[in-house]
């Protein structure tokens, strides 16, 4: 039998976090004191231990604890000093920061932002585009304001609603922030970093009009859709000329009054666009202050913020966000954040190879190898290699015999 050339002398989890500073994380903790008065599980150890959590998919803290404990002689491999009792990662999910793995998350994210953003472009506005949208997962308990009704039992379960603000070419979250499942989505827009000269795109739910007359002031673009319930008056039809796609059937310049409290403050002047959207049998009808641009071309911006709903489907699917090691909400985002993390050390390895590998197919094989000593790089970009090898010699052994 031939030799593997994928043997490698550290597992594909040490591999892993390897991408990681740990020199950085001392650092990021210093700042938070987040190592004070902690004489073996520090920073390093807790972040480890929580992304071993989401990388396996652990379910629960006893699983976490109990799965550690058959590494022993192995961790040093990965930089875990101590093996922590399950005791002792919950009090470190209760007590440390959810902040400490923001931070770690953040820095990591500018540390490989050059890899993992993707600079082809069909259009000059793409490296333009900031999508903006939230997602809200369901917990367990009544941590946080939970959503809907009230059930007849009486019990309700909490929410905690994960605001999102991502770069079009960027394809993983550049802020994030937390709030309660009833906090409404519009007061996220006064936390969203918006350069000059940038576009944000989002649903209707973050309609605003004193936010919209502030990004016009600010030199800032925006593409939502219009309220059903909108109340505008129609100042100018624009022509739609014959280049235009033809899904345009209206292209006009809008009124519309920014109240406060109910309290009338001043009229803004906005674009109204109407798309029909053959393939769906339906009309859209999209506000803008990108009052120059194709209108055909505003609805394509629009239809670009699904790239935004297909990250939300991607942190669900494939990481552990339906069970959470802990019932306080600092545990919880420290949970999430971990799940980012990991997301983008994935996203960094599949933009690293040239092979094509479907991220979900990544993400398994990363669990179910996570403690094999493969080069992760070379087996990904042709896991075939040995077995072809393999198959090669037998062949070659079976004609000569024959």
């Amino acid at each position: 039998m031939t030799k593997s050339k994928y043997f490698f002398g550290q597992s594909v989890f040490g591999q892993l976090i390897s991408l990681i500073d740990l020199g950085k994380i001392n650092t990021i903790a210093r700042k938070h004191m987040a190592d004070h008065y902690v004489k073996k599980f520090d920073t390093s150890d807790h972040l480890i231990s929580m992304l071993f959590s989401t990388f396996a998919h652990c379910t629960s803290m006893r699983e976490v604890a109990a799965s550690m404990l058959g590494l022993k002689g192995k961790f040093k491999h990965f930089g875990l000093k101590h093996i922590p009792y399950r005791s002792t990662l919950s009090d470190a999910n209760k007590r440390r920061s959810h902040l400490v793995f923001q931070d770690v998350y953040y820095s990591l994210l500018k540390e490989y932002h050059p890899i993992i953003s993707d600079s082809r472009q069909s259009y000059a506005w793409e490296n333009k585009l900031e999508i903006i949208d939230s997602s809200t997962i369901s917990l367990f308990k009544d941590i946080l304001s939970c959503i809907g009704r009230k059930p007849n039992t009486g019990k309700r379960k909490g929410g905690i609603k994960v605001h999102t603000q991502i770069n079009l070419q960027g394809k993983v979250p550049k802020l994030v922030r937390f709030s309660a499942a009833t906090t409404h989505d519009k007061q996220f827009l006064k936390h969203i970093q918006l350069e000059k000269g940038k576009i944000a795109v989002f649903d209707k739910g973050y309609n605003d009009y004193k936010t919209f007359d502030e990004f016009t002031e600010n030199g800032v673009f925006f593409v939502t859709r219009l309220k059903s319930n909108a109340a505008y008056e129609s100042v100018k039809e624009n022509d739609i000329p014959s280049y235009i796609d033809n899904g345009v059937i209206k292209d006009e310049i809008i009124r519309v009054e920014i109240k406060e409290k109910g309290t009338y403050l001043k009229t803004i002047e906005l674009r109204r666009i109407a798309y029909w959207d053959d393939e769906n049998k339906r009309c859209f009808e999209f506000v803008t202050n990108l009052l120059g641009m194709n209108a055909g071309h505003i609805a394509l911006i629009y239809k670009k913020r699904w790239q935004i709903e297909l990250l939300f489907k991607q942190l669900k699917q494939n990481f552990p966000l339906k069970f959470f090691l802990g019932d306080n909400e600092n545990a919880i985002k420290i949970q999430i954040w971990c799940a980012l993390i990991v997301n983008l050390l994935l996203t960094v390895i599949q933009k690293k190879i040239k092979r094509k590998w479907a991220f979900s197919n990544l993400a398994s094989f990363c669990r179910l190898h996570l403690f094999n000593y493969i080069h992760l790089m070379k087996f990904l970009e042709n896991p075939e290699k040995d077995w072809l090898k393999e198959y090669n010699a037998q062949l070659q052994l079976k004609f000569n015999s024959s």
